[in-house]
């Protein structure tokens, strides 16, 4: 952000004359040509939405003005802080630090003062516990003849989704962020009634807009239908008010399910109506598809039929359902209810571009190939993993991923060196190609990518892409939970695998093309942001 940084002091000299009636906060940027950033740096000054245009100068000490009418997230933050500040704590693509932002009113970052005061986080009090992986269990890689199931949403997720469930012959163990929807909760409990044994982890964050019921009447419902034979822990996340100490700071992010300790389904989908949409356009298609797949998310997912990659997992997730047993009746613990749940305004979605060609799931059968298991937390595990297949490119980069917030603070190295060696591939004049979805354009973040360095020629936006996935030298394929923040990337429970198969690869990069031909762009998505693709 240096080419940027003399902008903050810039607005902080001349903030008294940006104090004008309807703006709500300024900060460095770039200037807008159509909708997409140019390269030129820029004083953004963010009006309310409605308000009358202000006089302002066009350039402040050589430096032009650019005003922008505020996203409804930008207007939220304003307007209700205390509401902005309870749904960023709980999910990452709301949050603002893109850049330094002044209030001219109040000469403070917009609307912290105001929701500090009323108390909105007071997680940060809780006591901290240091992360531990289960004794005896190592990631280590998986080489032989493997049969893996390659398949995305919309397209086919939940239809593979549902059917791994229904072979289940005994045990299901489930990690997993958000569990709202109902036809995947009627799949679950179908599959596991007689005395089959289901335990699940689970985050309860803000309710996600498609939701069918809360995090918490999932859990009551399978309570009562399986009765002994289901068990449940709330992850101990700091924002989740109900547990008395936390190991991730901002989500129990993964998205994992282990059958019969045999096989395994792996996703950067949570089981929400946006991440698995209840509709099946290759086996049963109908004349509202697309209609289905614009208001639903792009997500890649992966069944892998190996014991010992389905043994490691699941003793990951047994591992972190016994430590939050252990601490779930502490000092501190509540009951969680439904009328505690926060919930994520309808408002802020919008449909994705229409137009979707549907991909078949692809079963690749007793086939050579090596699979890498990556899960966060876990030191020197998906961040040494991720930088060697990135820098390990020779012709291609392509990179879906919900968004990608850089950081200058001190511990986030390591994430840095990521989007330092993409950099680096586009600097080469490899074809890389970047996606993100609509939040990256929330808060600057756009701009901020570019102040870090990311040329966006590369870059497009979709709306609703929840993917995490990258696709190297059509050859190799990584897909998970893992969104490119630092928290993401360094510290929340998150889980990927890294696919050492062309077949594989080449599939992901098929639907991936599909993306950035057909369904991505390069401008300005609309003011209201879409809440589908949340975490």
């Amino acid at each position: 952000m240096n080419q940027l940084s003399n902008l903050t002091t810039i607005i902080e000299a001349h903030v008294a004359e940006l104090n004008k009636p309807g703006v709500l906060s300024v900060r460095p940027g770039y200037k807008m040509q159509d909708g997409w950033p140019t390269t030129q740096p820029a004083i953004v000054v963010i009006m309310s939405q409605g308000a009358a245009p202000p006089v302002l100068p066009a350039q402040i000490e050589g430096t032009p003005l650019d005003i922008r009418t505020a996203t409804d997230i930008e207007q939220l933050r304003s307007k209700q802080p205390e509401t902005y500040a309870k749904l960023a704590a709980h999910r990452a693509e709301f949050r603002d630090g893109a850049f330094p932002e002044l209030d001219p009113a109040t000469e403070e970052a917009p609307g912290v003062a105001e929701a500090s005061a009323r108390g909105v986080e007071p997680e940060a009090a809780k006591p901290q516990i240091t992360y531990s992986g289960p004794a005896g269990t190592s990631l280590t890689p998986v080489t032989g003849n493997l049969t893996i199931t390659c398949h995305a949403s919309p397209d086919a997720g939940f239809p593979t989704l549902k059917s791994f469930l229904s072979a289940t012959k005994s045990t299901l163990t489930i990690g997993l962020y958000d569990f709202t929807s109902a036809h995947i909760l009627e799949a679950v409990q179908n599959a596991m009634l007689g005395k089959k044994k289901l335990e699940i982890t689970l985050d309860n964050p803000a309710k996600n807009p498609t939701a069918d019921q809360t995090d918490t009447v999932t859990l009551q419902t399978l309570s009562d239908a399986l009765g002994e034979e289901f068990v449940s822990a709330w992850a101990l996340v700091r924002s989740n008010k109900v547990v008395p100490q936390w190991i991730y700071p901002t989500a129990y992010h993964i998205k994992v399910a282990v059958r019969d300790s045999e096989a395994m389904w792996l996703s950067s989908g949570n089981w929400n109506n946006s991440n698995q949409p209840d509709f099946d356009p290759i086996g049963s298609p109908s004349a509202t598809d697309q209609k289905t797949a614009t208001k639903s998310d792009r997500d890649w997912h992966v069944v892998i039929e190996n014991a010992k990659l389905a043994k490691t997992y699941e003793a990951f997730l047994k591992h972190d359902f016994d430590v939050a047993k252990a601490i779930e009746g502490g000092p501190g613990a509540g009951v969680l209810s439904a009328d505690d749940d926060m919930e994520v305004p309808d408002v802020f979605r919008v449909a994705a571009k229409a137009g979707f060609e549907f991909h078949k799931p692809l079963r690749i059968e007793n086939e050579h190939m090596t699979i890498i298991p990556l899960l966060t937390p876990d030191p020197g595990v998906y961040q040494p993993a991720m930088l060697k297949l990135l820098k390990s490119a020779k012709a291609k980069v392509y990179i879906q991923l919900q968004y990608i917030h850089p950081s200058d603070k001190e511990g986030d190295g390591d994430f840095m060196a990521l989007i330092e060696t993409v950099k680096e591939k586009i600097a080469a004049g490899l074809d890389v190609r970047i996606i993100v979805s609509q939040w990256q354009q929330t808060n600057g973040w756009l701009e901020r990518l570019q102040a870090a360095g990311v040329n966006l020629d590369v870059v497009k936006i979709q709306n609703g892409v929840h993917n995490k996935g990258f696709v190297v030298d059509s050859k190799i394929v990584a897909l998970g939970s893992q969104n490119w923040s630092a928290e993401g990337v360094l510290r929340n429970r998150d889980a990927s695998v890294i696919i050492e198969n062309a077949k594989a690869a080449s599939y992901f990069e098929q639907i991936f093309v599909h993306d950035w031909t057909r369904i991505a762009t390069k401008h300005a998505q609309p003011a209201a942001m879409s809440a589908t693709g949340a975490e």
